[in-house]
């Protein structure tokens, strides 16, 4: 034990912009022996995440950010690969918080068994974990869609925006994703079964986006921010509803963009349209309801309702260039490191 060798990304310098190598540098560690009531972690698979990005800032938010010198967080689905611990056997599949690195030690707090031989353990990162559950509750819960309205949701084809266009259709909504390409637009209408997709890399994409939206938008899910907000804002009805979880097209941003202050058009129209905008954060907010969302969602992938794709990146090296496609919307679908081969 005391010879394993532990490669980790760790935060050296906060990122100006897209982060690069100076800033996330790989090391190499060896782990001790395991103490009494600890297990060997062995990452299998782990998530990135836009809110990711946040962490490795140190402007205030609602989460602490990574300390220079640390390891890069993030979830990850491990397997037990030894055990101290009589709650734990070898083998055995958790859902955990380890970060971005190749093995960890735990004394089992805060992990989530997810049993011997899971069909699906990645899933445990996307559709039945933070981004469907962040799907599920920003939808229902703040977008409250009534049937035969009209939702909007950006990065339609992300492991949000795709879930909550296909929830939006459970509930007898019109669903319109807008999406980077024509072949994610395609997939978004021919298999997500959304009523139409939008291109935003068209040169008439807010003309586009209007004409698919003809009785304006009652919901958007907004998760992109910049010039897709700018398109939707002018088309949200009297008494919209935005949930807000992320504004992903800024998170690299070095200052703030070009041109006149819009805040003032922008509080107009949630004056006069009784616009209802809300941010949450979805465990701080929500993680008492996980259980009704997990009934759910479990359901409607066991009836073929909700369709579900994953960006498998093998190869634990490439993880920040995974994570910078994933920013700059390179992704299709949730994206996953395999950063080991299961036991």
């Amino acid at each position: 034990m005391s010879t394993l060798n532990n490669q980790q990304f760790i935060l050296k310098s906060r990122p100006h912009g897209a982060p690069t190598q100076e800033n996330l540098s790989v090391e190499t560690t060896q782990l001790p022996a395991l103490a009494e009531d600890e297990v060997l972690l062995r990452t299998i698979y782990l998530s990135l995440d836009p809110y990711m990005r946040g962490r490795m800032s140190d402007a205030k938010s609602y989460a602490d950010p990574v300390e220079v010198g640390d390891v890069m967080v993030g979830a990850t689905v491990c397997q037990v690969e030894k055990s101290q611990n009589s709650e734990f056997t070898q083998g055995e599949w958790v859902l955990a918080y380890t970060g971005w690195q190749q093995y960890a030690i735990s004394n089992g707090e805060g992990l989530m068994k997810l049993g011997e031989s899971p069909s699906n353990p990645s899933y445990a990162l996307g559709i039945m974990g933070m981004p469907g559950f962040t799907a599920y509750m920003g939808l229902l819960d703040i977008g409250a869609p009534k049937e035969g309205e009209t939702v909007v949701v950006a990065a339609a084809t992300g492991p949000v925006g795709a879930t909550v266009g296909q929830i939006a259709k459970i509930k007898g909504c019109k669903i319109v994703g807008v999406a980077g390409g024509t072949e994610k637009c395609k997939y978004a209408v021919e298999k997500l079964g959304f009523d139409a997709c939008i291109d935003h890399n068209a040169d008439d994409f807010a003309e586009q986006l209007s004409k698919a939206c003809d009785k304006g938008i009652d919901v958007y899910y907004e998760n992109v921010g910049g010039k897709v907000f700018d398109a939707v804002l002018p088309l949200l009805n009297t008494a919209a509803r935005v949930p807000l979880c992320g504004l992903v097209s800024q998170y690299n941003a070095t200052e703030l963009p070009q041109g006149p202050d819009r805040m003032g058009a922008l509080m107009g129209h949630i004056l006069t349209k009784r616009i209802k905008m809300q941010g949450f954060i979805i465990f701080d907010d929500y993680g008492h309801r996980y259980d009704e969302f997990a009934t759910d969602m479990q359901k409607w992938l066991s009836e073929g309702k909700i369709h579900y794709r994953e960006h498998l990146i093998e190869g634990f090296e490439n993880t920040l260039d995974a994570f910078n496609d994933m920013i700059a919307g390179k992704n299709f679908g949730k994206t996953v490191v395999q950063v080991n081969q299961p036991l």
